[in-house]
Parts: C-alpha cells; structure tokens; sequence
C-alpha cells in the first residue's frame, strides 16, 4: 500500500468557500426523528447530541449502501440528513416507507437550507478552528461540521437556513471542492454506484460510518458478517489518472484485462490535469500489477488515513 506522497501531483492553496448545491437536506421533525433513523442506518443516532456529527450509510437488505449522509441534530431536536441531490427523493420514498407507527416526520428541506464548504483558512476566518473529525457546533441559526482533511488542510461543513447571511470568504470553486472530497478519501455515494458496496468497500467502518454495537438496521448481518468473518475482499484507494474519470466507471487489471477488478467510486479533475479519484478494489488485484480505466494507468496515492484491522 502506498505510503508516500506522489511526486507528480501539485501542491493547491486549498483556502476559501464553496457553495454545495450539489447536495441535498432531508429532515426529520417529531419526538420520535432520532429514535426512526436509528433503526434504519448504520451509525447510532439514538445517542446522538449537539456536539458531533455522524456518516453512516441507508443500505438494503442485502447491506449494499443505497445513500450516505451526514447526519446531524439541530438545537430544536430535528435530524438532518445531508446527502448527494441525485439520491434524496428515491432515498426519501424509500426511508418514509418504515416511519409506521414512528412519530417521525420525513421531507426534502433543501430549499429550506443553505450549505458550504470551508477549507483552510476560511475556518479560522469566518467560524471556529478545526476541531475532531465528525464533531459539530451550533451558534446562532448555523451549523458547523469538521471534516475529515484534504492533503492536510482542515475543511468544515457550513448549514444553516437560507435566510441566513451566507459565510463571507475567497470563493472556492466547487470543481476544487470535489476535487478535496476525493483527496479526503471519504466517499459519497451518488446515482451511478447505488448498491454497488457493503459499507466496508468504501472504508466506511474505518472513518466514522459503521458502530457495530448498536442494533438492527437493514442490512446488518450482512455488514457484520463482512467485518467478523473476514469476507472482504474489497477496499477503497485514492489514485490519480491522467484521463478523466466518471463515477460508475469500471477498473481493470494489466494482468486480467477482460475482468474488472473495481469501480470508480468518486471522481474530480485534478488541478494538474487528469483526475484523481476514489475506487474500490479487489484487494488481489491492488497487489498484482498494474491497474487501469479509461484506457490509462492508475497511480495509487497514499490512503489518508488508517484502516481499522480490529474493531
């Protein structure tokens, strides 16, 4: 596994504010909004407070990711589910089918909510320093969550409702955004990868995603099963590609050729040119040889964080 930075890839002043319209809000209101959505995702929400923030995956029965979000709870006890727009009304169907009895009530308020991107020095100018990863602070109507780094450089999530002064900084455009969400290593699932992985494939139970003592969720054997009986076979890497890359797009090996051995799970063009992207890969097949999409090598770049091999 990599463990160095590579040298082809320049360095980028990741410094400024980008406007996320490519995300959603879905939010649940009602005494019982904490209590639903912990039932249905893999992270635990029924102890959920003010002061953090979760990523967790809504997954089918079979425990293939069929949305990520983060989650978070608002001062007045809604929760709040941010996630990729291109997910939120088939994710928001398939969630209320479970409400039942729950005094829960379920609603696409993206149009309600405004969201941002800090990055670098943009945190310290305009909100709070870089705390814990997935920790979370209220003041007035806005919302702040830390994130996990991009090559280094901290990077917050910005909420609050629309009629809230936008954060004042240098614009950072979202092209460069997506392009520090990849750098980060942490996935988020959109359209062309729905079902595509257990959580474990996107390194879900190693940044904050997975909590394996909480209780049932759809798809919770088949996730602790992976986890327990050391069934995975798959991971996600971060790599760089001269040619762009799409999410969805299939990953060869040098070795195999005619059989894909991972999926591209995440890209963005990279600043120097091609695109570096998130992929999941047959393990095997990272330790074998030369990887290729697109008709182009893969480079992998460091992971920017550690696996988990015991939890």
């Amino acid at each position: 596994m990599p463990t160095e930075p590579s040298p082809t890839l320049p360095v980028v002043a990741l410094h400024g504010v980008a406007r996320l319209d490519h995300l959603g809000v879905i939010q649940i209101q009602g005494e019982d909004a904490a209590k639903f959505i912990h039932g249905q995702l893999t992270q635990d929400f029924a102890l959920l407070d003010l002061n953090s923030a979760r990523l967790a995956a809504f997954c089918s029965a079979k425990g293939r990711m069929q949305a990520s979000f983060i989650g978070l709870k608002r001062p007045s006890g809604d929760i709040l589910l941010v996630c990729s727009k291109d997910l939120l009304a088939p994710t928001l169907k398939r969630l209320s089918m479970f409400v039942m009895r729950a005094k829960a009530r379920l609603s696409d308020a993206s149009a309600d909510f405004a969201l941002y991107g800090l990055a670098g020095n943009a945190i310290n100018e305009i909100a709070a320093r870089a705390d814990s990863i997935w920790s979370k602070l209220d003041f007035d109507a806005e919302t702040l969550v830390n994130l996990y780094p991009a090559d280094g450089v901290p990077r917050q999530l910005w909420l609050a409702p629309v009629e809230t002064s936008p954060p004042q900084g240098s614009p950072l455009g979202l092209e460069t955004w997506l392009w520090t969400e990849v750098r980060s290593g942490v996935p988020t699932l959109t359209q062309p990868v729905v079902e595509a992985f257990v959580p474990q494939m996107l390194n879900y139970e190693s940044i904050g995603g997975v909590n394996f003592k909480k209780g049932c969720y759809p798809g919770q054997e088949v996730v602790a099963r992976s986890q327990f009986r050391g069934t995975l076979k798959r991971r996600a890497f971060v790599v760089h590609c001269p040619a762009l890359l799409q999410a969805g797009q299939e990953v060869f090996s040098a070795q195999y050729p005619s059989q894909p051995v991972g999926t591209v799970v995440q890209a963005a063009m990279a600043p120097g040119g091609g695109s570096d992207a998130i992929v999941s890969l047959q393990l095997a097949a990272v330790q074998n040889g030369p990887l290729l999409a697109a008709d182009s090598a893969l480079e992998l770049l460091p992971l920017p964080y550690a696996l988990l091999e015991d939890i």
